[in-house]
């Protein structure tokens, strides 16, 4: 950012500083991290034959000939959760929500675990592999919850409707995990758990938008104009 003051053009200008810009730019991963899992997800679902959105988790678009797609998306949507994590870590260092960053950084962290580690087929009983993905992402959605939870408290110093969005969508995270895990992956569950997943990537773009436009005017000062 940077503009020259009104009346003042030709003595000094507003900029940000450099650990602003830092800052910005790990937010900015944040409002990326979503939308990029949920566009490359869809896109390869309707390019993978026999793939239901009803009924087929998008983890199993990890498995086949072009598995390794996902699983790369699986792991970069992991490193730029992670990277929006660091950024909340530099821009609440303290007061409400200061603790939020971990378990945002926890959530992106389980993120690359669980495209490390491959789904089970539908129908194909368990394995070690397919257990450590379910584990990876119940723990994932735990921990976005928690995430959630957690800037809620400081949300809510600015508007009590986004505190109770953000406690909203960590209960219907954690309540579609559970319908899914207790339904065998019925097709009503599956549709909710995308739906909720979906819902919850929204929210973390929304927050990381506000946290950054926070630490653009945080960051803001005042330089004298070159020459």
């Amino acid at each position: 950012m940077s503009r020259t003051l009104p009346g003042d053009s030709s003595t000094s200008r507003v900029d940000c500083t450099p650990e602003a810009r830092v800052t910005k730019s790990l937010l900015g991963y944040g409002v990326l991290a979503g939308p990029f899992y949920v566009v490359c997800s869809v896109v390869q679902g309707l390019l993978t034959p026999g793939f239901s959105f009803a009924t087929d988790s998008w983890s199993l678009l990890s498995l086949g000939g072009a598995g390794w797609v996902h699983i790369a998306v699986f792991v970069l949507t992991g490193l730029m959760t992670a990277a929006a994590a660091i950024g909340y870590r530099r821009h609440l260092p303290s007061g409400p929500g200061r603790t939020a960053w971990a378990y945002l950084l926890i959530y992106g962290v389980l993120l690359v675990a669980a495209g490390a580690a491959l789904p089970d087929a539908a129908g194909s009983g368990f394995s070690v592999h397919g257990m450590l993905h379910l584990l990876a992402g119940g723990l994932g959605f735990v921990a976005f919850a928690v995430w959630s939870f957690a800037m809620a408290r400081r949300l809510r110093a600015g508007s009590a409707g986004a505190a109770a969005a953000g406690i909203v969508v960590g209960v219907l995270l954690l309540v579609g995990f559970v319908a899914i895990a207790a339904s065998g992956g019925s097709a009503v569950a599956t549709i909710v758990l995308t739906v909720v997943v979906i819902l919850a990537w929204a929210w973390l773009a929304l927050v990381s938008v506000w946290m950054y436009r926070e630490a653009a005017e945080a960051g803001r000062i005042v330089v004298p104009a070159a020459g």
